[in-house]
């Protein structure tokens, strides 16, 4: 909240967040119901009109935010808990498996991530945990790449190399050592990913691939009435710029608490044994005429 740039992307996603979780509650009309005419313009009785079954968009708009959100951040979490798996394993043991789990990212990487979603749909069919998982995948190969290069640089400290010294197992130097150190570099990339992850779940449901009617979301509401948008333009221009609010919002957010968290001096701890590995790694040494160095 210190960065003016976050503050204004917390307040937006509050917003966003707040008509996504409590909109249902607040909504005037069914979202099945009929209201009006097809295409309506706005009034005073439908604040953004109809949409073209003769909807209300307004309880639509309200009702659709939540599968957005919940399912965006099922796929995001799920490709960072297994990229953030293979870059942390991949940089920091700098051997054979190294090479082999980074050249299944770089194949994974390699397909167009709409191929991925649309092979997968096909195959499994269109349900909505088959688009999260298929939008997972498709955002693993360039977190894992992003984690890998930070637990590269962030290996060679010398807080690891201790820890690695006192028979410090994988797993602890991992989770204890190295993970709290890249933290930073994962919030600057996680506003990103977020939005991609909206952004593709979005498109599938556009697309008539991920939820079905009449189900509210924002992606399909775009998709169903962009024939009307003549008639009534809020009813496809409202869910777009409620998505686009969700991920400039994220992807402030995250950037400025990386930010933070990036100017914020490490814990007196982490200092101590810091200077401790540092002062171990120094050798002793007699020169020819007996100076110790």
């Amino acid at each position: 909240m210190r960065i003016p740039a976050g503050a204004a992307g917390a307040s937006l996603l509050a917003l966003v967040l707040g008509v996504a979780f409590l909109g249902p509650v607040i909504a005037p009309h069914s979202i099945t119901a009929t209201v009006g005419p097809p295409g309506q313009m706005p009034g005073a009785d439908v604040p953004l009109g109809t949409d073209f079954l003769g909807r209300d968009v307004l309880s639509r708009l309200l009702n659709g935010g939540s599968s957005v959100v919940e399912f965006g951040t099922a796929a995001t979490g799920l490709a960072y808990l297994v990229g953030v798996t293979i870059g942390l394993v991949a940089g920091y043991t700098k051997s054979v498996l190294d090479s082999i789990l980074m050249r299944a990212v770089d194949v994974l990487l390699s397909i167009p991530a709409l191929l991925i979603l649309l092979v997968l749909v096909s195959g499994l069919g269109p349900h909505i945990w088959v688009l999260v998982i298929g939008v997972a995948a498709v955002q693993l190969p360039g977190i894992a790449r992003v984690v890998r290069t930070a637990t590269l640089e962030i290996s060679t400290r010398a807080y690891v190399e201790a820890a690695v010294t006192r028979g410090e197992r994988m797993r602890t130097v991992l989770t204890r050592e190295i993970m709290p150190n890249i933290v930073p570099v994962i919030l600057a990339d996680l506003g990103i990913r977020f939005g991609v992850s909206v952004v593709l779940i979005a498109s599938m449901n556009y697309l008539g691939l991920g939820l079905a009617p009449p189900a509210a979301d924002w992606g399909l509401m775009i998709s169903e009435n962009r024939d009307y948008i003549s008639l009534n333009p809020w009813a496809v221009l409202a869910p777009a710029i409620m998505l686009a609010l969700l991920t400039v919002s994220v992807n402030l957010t995250a950037d400025a608490y990386a930010r933070t968290l990036g100017r914020s001096s490490p814990p007196p701890a982490r200092r101590r044994r810091a200077d401790a590995a540092e002062s171990a790694r120094r050798e002793v040494t007699v020169t020819p005429t007996g100076v110790r160095t």
